[in-house]
């Protein structure tokens, strides 16, 4: 597992664009036949990846978390990106589709993965914080999350949020997490941007066609910074930094937060025209 540490303000605004994305992109988090885990210090978060082919794949235990399992003293959630494959949790097996969620609570002891077909792999996208309660381990497919419709064709921005994991949903200490869709025509979201200073947040971007972008912002409102982000690339924002973005062609991303709370209205909202 490796260990990402994040910038201050300060620092961030003086880094070049190659220090920029070794900080706040993990833009290699993805392969195939294996799980790959990043710490980091926002938050205690850690950001991973399971993509099974013939054989299950066990979710490890690193030294740095010193625990004696995985889920120990966190909670997990897991968004498929890919086809059907399911997820084992101390001997119960959770079937799981394209967008199904399911969520992992503490204490759970043996976690592997599997893809129902090894050449259309299951794509298992994994973000877990510290947890200081216990809540049931439980799935929710596409059709079980709350939909909330944003956005307007003029601002194209029109899309659907898909809450999975959230104060009204599944049960969880302190992780929040669902995935962002849009309707035709819109590429912008989270506009106006804003910020979130009593919660971190994790932004992966995927089903970006492989000859486009997204152009990520991040930083200070007033003093921003761009990110060119491909298919399956994860962004670590920390609560003083913006994030929202554009696509060279429509895309889907999953958001994740940790922090003091879950009021998914809990925003610092930050004005168009004060952007610098």
């Amino acid at each position: 597992m490796d260990t990402r540490l994040m910038p201050s303000p300060r620092e961030t605004a003086v880094l070049d664009t190659g220090e920029l994305r070794a900080s706040f992109l993990l833009d290699e988090l993805f392969t195939a036949g294996e799980i790959n885990l990043v710490y980091t210090d926002l938050d205690r978060a850690v950001v991973g990846s399971a993509i099974p082919g013939g054989s299950a794949l066990e979710l490890p235990n690193d030294d740095a978390l010193k625990a004696d399992f995985f889920c120990q003293r966190r909670e997990l959630g897991i968004l498929n990106l890919g086809s059907a494959g399911s997820v084992t949790v101390d001997g119960t097996v959770y079937e799981m589709g394209a967008h199904d969620c399911l969520y992992i609570g503490r204490g759970s002891k043996e976690i592997s993965f599997t893809s129902a077909a090894a050449d259309s792999p299951a794509v298992f996208y994994l973000v877990s914080y510290p947890a200081h309660a216990t809540y049931p381990t439980a799935k929710a497919t596409r059709a079980d999350a709350n939909r909330v419709e944003l956005g307007s064709k003029d601002e194209c921005n029109e899309r659907t949020i898909f809450q999975y994991i959230h104060e009204n949903g599944i049960k969880s200490c302190q992780l929040v997490l669902g995935f962002t869709e849009f309707k035709p025509g819109s590429i912008w979201n989270t506009m106006p941007c804003h910020t979130h200073d009593r919660r971190s947040e994790v932004y992966c971007y995927f089903d970006v066609p492989a000859a486009h972008r997204v152009l990520h912002m991040m930083g200070q409102p007033q003093e921003t910074r761009p990110l060119w982000v491909a298919d399956r690339q994860v962004v670590l924002s920390p609560p003083w930094s913006i994030h929202t973005g554009c696509g060279t062609a429509s895309y889907r991303f999953c958001w994740a937060m940790g922090g003091e709370n879950q009021a998914f209205t809990d925003m610092d909202r930050v004005e168009i025209a004060d952007l610098r």
